[in-house]
């Protein structure tokens, strides 16, 4: 992919940063997007090249490697390879997820990383960005061995994390059960109880809905989205992707507001169930998916439904699309489907599912697109919450938090979209998002001095 960067700063930055990282293809993609749409207001603000704000913007602050040994049913020594990216701590403590995953490596862990500093400061709560995990696969491993492995993970991170200087939380293979062994290592290794973790159970210090939450926003960013040109979601159909819990969360939010999803997936394939999937036939997946089954399950208890073994969702007719599982989950081919089969509407729910090319594909069709870093922020919103609740030793009610998300969506929509407006072009969120996550967290960088 070709990143059109005009800025001669940017340029020479973006020169370098792809040298060097030649072999970081992820974080190389999130790196020339933003490049790409910053530059008109780099031209505005010459105290960053003064400050070599970029060159800093692109480098992670540190990151820690660490191997992580643990013990097997069968009594025989495994080892991992554990990481924590603290990328930029200039808005405030690191904040991002922890993934469990094979692919897990510093290429995903930077991209990640990076777009979490971005996305964090659109949602002007006071957290920086970092991203960390193991290429641990979770997938069935018994609970002991769950949890074997995640106190040997914390034995080594505790030393690098605390609720005022990183602050991770769940992300893909981590979910409410594996922080919670980490979160009691932690507090038992350290001799302390903070909030050093989001996500937590709610005996223990977790918000309430933060489950709901990613999914969630992502539904209202969309509705303002849809109200910006005077429409809504009633009638329209809907492909998701994924069947976790921001999969699951957005279909939900999608049927309360009388939209229809027709499409869940997971590794193994996707359904299509064109009658819709309605709120029962929902709390069976969230159901079968508590017993970590296979999306096929649905086709088993819902047979006018179909199951496309190893297939993705994107040949399906349909007015939106919500990318909810994994990064890479639309290329260019996928892309040209979807719009040969009515998709006007695409708004991220996982991390760059979408690739590049893709992008540039929707926007040159007019598609209305929204990156992640804005549409998929309500899960680092609420952890955002969380902290707060945590530190003033309180617990809002679900109504309470819901509001505060959906008032912290809108207000990253109106800045993406007014943003865009001013230095780009109006309605692309992409630009709009990029530029308004990172004048702030540039302008903190200047103040802060060359650090």
């Amino acid at each position: 992919m070709q990143y059109v960067i005009k800025n001669d700063y940017c340029k020479r930055v973006w020169d370098d940063v792809s040298a060097r990282y030649a072999d970081q293809g992820h974080f190389l993609q999130a790196v020339g997007l933003v490049l790409e749409t910053i530059s008109p207001v780099v031209d505005k603000m010459p105290e960053l090249e003064k400050f070599a704000v970029l060159e800093r913007f692109v480098e992670p602050e540190r990151i820690i490697m660490f191997r992580v040994p643990w013990m097997d049913d069968a009594g025989n020594a495994r080892v991992n390879r554990g990481f924590r990216v603290q990328f930029n701590s200039a808005i405030g403590p690191y904040k991002g997820g922890l993934r469990f995953s094979p692919e897990v490596g510093l290429d995903v862990l930077k991209f990640l990383g990076f777009e979490q500093v971005l996305k964090n400061s659109l949602t002007t709560l006071p957290m920086g960005g970092g991203k960390g995990g193991a290429d641990f696969d979770p997938h069935g491993k018994s609970d002991s061995e769950i949890m074997r492995f995640c106190q040997s993970f914390m034995t080594e991170l505790c030393r690098h994390i605390g609720a005022d200087t990183d602050v991770p939380a769940g992300d893909k293979g981590v979910g409410g059960r594996e922080v919670a062994y980490m979160f009691g290592q932690y507090k038992r290794l350290r001799n302390e109880y903070t909030g050093v973790l989001t996500g937590k159970g709610l005996s223990f210090g977790g918000s309430l809905a933060r489950t709901e939450a990613t999914g969630y926003g992502l539904i209202y960013f969309t509705e303002c989205m849809l109200k910006k040109i005077g429409k809504d979601f009633t009638g329209k159909t809907a492909l998701i992707s994924g069947d976790g819990n921001v999969a699951q969360y957005a279909a939900e939010k999608l049927i309360a507001l009388g939209g229809k999803p027709i499409t869940l997936s997971d590794s193994s394939g996707f359904i299509l169930d064109e009658d819709g999937i309605t709120e029962e036939k929902l709390n069976y997946v969230k159901e079968f998916r508590s017993r970590r089954e296979k999306i096929d399950s649905y086709v088993k208890k819902y047979p006018s439904a179909k199951f496309f073994k190893g297939e993705k969702p994107w040949g399906i007719k349909a007015d939106f699309a919500f990318p909810c599982a994994t990064q890479d989950e639309i290329y260019l081919e996928d892309a040209e489907k979807m719009v040969k089969n009515g998709i006007w509407l695409v708004a991220e729910g996982a991390n760059m599912p979408t690739r590049a090319e893709a992008i540039e594909f929707f926007q040159k069709n007019k598609i209305l697109f929204a990156p992640g870093k804005a549409s998929n922020a309500g899960g680092v919103a609420v952890s955002g919450l969380e902290m707060s609740q945590n530190s003033e030793r309180l617990s809002w009610s679900f109504a309470e938090v819901d509001a505060k998300l959906k008032e912290i969506m809108t207000n990253i929509h109106d800045n993406a979209y007014e943003t865009a407006k001013k230095y780009a072009t109006e309605g692309d969120y992409v630009a709009g998002a990029n530029i308004a996550g990172f004048v702030k967290v540039a302008a903190a960088m200047v103040a802060q001095g060359l650090v």
